[in-house]
């Protein structure tokens, strides 16, 4: 509506200003004259007011219903104080129409309104994204094992869907037959495919790639997690912040403050020249350029491109407030267990006999654990792989409950297990075995031994929930901006204090429980220090609900239930860094725009009310709205800087 609007208006505009004596005298040129010629600039010009100028109108008058004036307030009174002064212009002798600032101060607030909605536009576009991701139908399986398309509306919980390759996952849903990998990117915001088989959990949205699956529905329409998704990222974008409500109070104020200049300036040039159209013009021009569109630009723009910027990096605002206090971060206290670390175990260091190379150790260890679902097993496994190792081939695999397995690997026996599995069998380990298990043992680590012939132990593996990369990366880039890092564990003293050396944190909580973490958050409070938590948003919700900004960080199902103020999709702690560098950037923009907004106004005003008059300057209403149309600009480009902000 505000671009249509904008676009006819300044086309209409065109010829008012061809034919405005004051345009043609200050750029030296004459408009062709025939009879009627004189009247095509106010009737122009009332037809802009009419078709641009209204819209202002209309929706100033919630402000004013409500005793609350505003921006459209403010705006509303500049364009009709300004029609009604240049209508009346025609039919008082002396004084000189301006018509052409009327059509000009409407076309720069369309404007400015468009390039705001545009912003409100581009931050609603991850909503529009999230929505093109949802199908319009499901192929629902009947009772005879048929399928019919239906509406994605009319699904039930407990249908049954086939969901073919290629095709989005219409609800939330649980896998009942078949195997498949979906891209869950949407969700997770990892690229890699994640497997689904039977009784795998299925988020509606995701695309299903190379297996067909036959889903029974969990969750269907506004209960689904992609529509959660869509409520936190429009909630945000509708909540208000500190400053933005600063702004919408300021609007307030100087609507009153335009009101008392304006009638300050009329009593006193009433007093100082006696009542004459100069008076009348002055007044005008108070109440003209005391238009606050830069003002009600300045944190708006901010916070539509703040919000759009925080979707694109995985970041779902949930607090607007909790957004902006996120600058002022003094100490981020982080959850050890799958988000300083995997949540996983992985190998973290290996000790071979003289005879035997980490490759060798690797193929036979991959081996014996080739069919098993134990996570020491998994571990193992996905160490090889990593490594690029193939798994030898092995027979007469055996589970020794509580101590191993064994199996025969190119005609010898072979045993994996823990040093209960040493004890058994009686073997004395090698010097360097010995000390590679105490080190590991005192960084809380599982060792695990690979034995030939029931005899000699060749190589150990050591086992730990392993740390992120992203964990180093995130804790040296908190310490780099002066921000404090604690983590809370349930685990053992040991495994804080190995976790905690390893990544430099500046204190721990170890064997704590998750009803006691929100006393953790709330001691480090009592220290006067504003504190982030960052969880899981489940186990972690006392403590997220206790902090000053609670930051939930987790994939899947779970990142529409969260606990926190702010959600990060991905598993990924440097969001956290990224989430405090965007906030830290709007603070700052919407400070900038600020003193811009309300800096015209300050220096606008006394010189429309003719401060200097004593000394020959006089702010005109055409110089008042070059001024407000400039700081309107410049506030829209300020607050549009803020897409590039490195947030790396």
């Amino acid at each position: 509506m505000f671009r249509r609007r904008f676009f006819v208006s300044t086309l209409l505009s065109i010829p008012v200003l061809l034919y405005s004596p004051f345009i043609q005298g200050a750029l030296g040129f004459s408009s062709p004259t025939f009879p009627g010629s004189t009247w095509i600039t106010p009737v122009f010009a009332v037809v802009v007011f009419a078709y641009g100028g209204v819209p202002f109108l209309k929706m100033a008058v919630p402000e004013l219903k409500d005793r609350s004036p505003g921006m459209m307030t403010l705006i509303s009174m500049a364009i009709v104080v300004a029609f009604l002064y240049s209508v009346a212009s025609l039919f008082i002798p002396g004084t000189t129409p301006f018509f052409w600032e009327l059509v000009t101060l409407i076309d720069i607030m369309l404007l400015g309104h468009w390039i705001e909605m545009r912003s409100v536009r581009a931050a609603s576009g991850a909503l529009d994204e999230l929505a093109k991701l949802m199908p319009d139908t499901a192929e629902r399986v009947t009772e005879s094992g048929e399928t019919e398309e239906v509406h994605v509306s009319e699904l039930q919980d407990g249908d049954v869907l086939l969901v073919r390759p290629g095709a989005s996952v219409p609800a939330d849903g649980e896998v009942v037959e078949g195997a498949s990998s979906v891209d869950e990117s949407m969700i997770t915001g990892e690229s890699r495919p994640v497997d689904k088989e039977e009784g795998s959990d299925v988020v509606a949205g995701t695309v299903n790639q190379d297996g067909s699956l036959r889903v029974r529905v969990t969750k269907t329409g506004d209960d689904t997690t992609l529509a959660g998704i869509m409520r936190l990222v429009e909630d945000a974008q509708q909540s208000k912040s500190k400053t933005q409500l600063l702004a919408d109070r300021a609007s307030g104020w100087l609507f009153y403050a335009a009101l008392g200049v304006a009638a300050i300036t009329g009593v006193a040039w009433v007093i100082a020249v006696g009542l004459n159209i100069a008076v009348l013009e002055r007044v005008v021009t108070v109440l003209v350029i005391a238009c606050p569109h830069a003002l009600g630009l300045a944190v708006p723009l901010v916070v539509a491109i703040n919000t759009s910027t925080a979707a694109r990096n995985g970041i779902l605002i949930r607090d607007r407030i909790a957004m902006e206090e996120a600058r002022n971060l003094d100490t981020v206290m982080f959850d050890k267990t799958g988000t300083l670390t995997k949540g996983e175990q992985g190998v973290v260091g290996v000790e071979t006999a003289d005879s035997w190379t980490e490759e060798e150790a690797f193929e036979v260890a991959a081996g014996v654990e080739g069919d098993s679902e134990h996570m020491i097993a998994r571990a193992i496994r996905t160490a090889a792989e990593e490594r690029g190792v193939k798994r030898a081939s092995v027979s007469n695999f055996e589970n020794l409950r509580g101590l191993g397995v064994k199996a025969t690997v190119e005609g010898k026996l072979v045993h994996l297990g823990g040093p209960n599995l040493i004890e058994k069998l009686g073997i004395d380990r090698p010097s360097s075995m010995a000390s590679f298990a105490d080190e590991a043992g005192s960084n809380a680590q599982t060792v695990i031994y690979l034995i030939q012939d029931e005899s000699e132990v060749v190589a150990a593996f050591a086992l730990a929930d392993v740390i992120r990369e992203e964990s180093r990366q995130t804790i040296d880039a908190l310490h780099t901006m002066d921000i404090e890092v604690a983590m809370l564990t349930g685990d053992s003293e040991d495994v804080a204090k190995a976790v905690s050396e390893e990544l430099g944190i500046d204190q721990y909580f170890a064997e704590v429980l998750p009803e006691e973490k929100d006393t953790k958050v709330e001691q480090l409070q009592s220290e006067g220090k504003l504190v982030a938590m960052v969880g899981d948003g489940v186990n972690d919700a006392p403590a997220l609900t206790r902090a000053d900004v609670g930051i939930a960080i987790g994939s899947g199902t779970d990142v529409a239930i969260e606990s926190g103020d702010i959600i990060l999709v991905e598993n990924n702690p440097r969001d956290v860094v990224r989430l405090i560098k965007l906030s830290k950037a709007s603070y700052r923009k919407m400070q900038e725009n600020l003193v811009w907004a309300t800096g015209y106004n300050v220096f606008a005003l006394p010189l429309a009310a003719g401060v200097l008059a004593p000394i020959g300057i006089l702010l005109s209403p055409a110089i008042g709205a070059v001024f407000m149309s400039l700081s309107t600009v410049i506030v829209a480009i300020n607050a549009r800087r803020l897409r590039g902000v490195d947030l790396s």
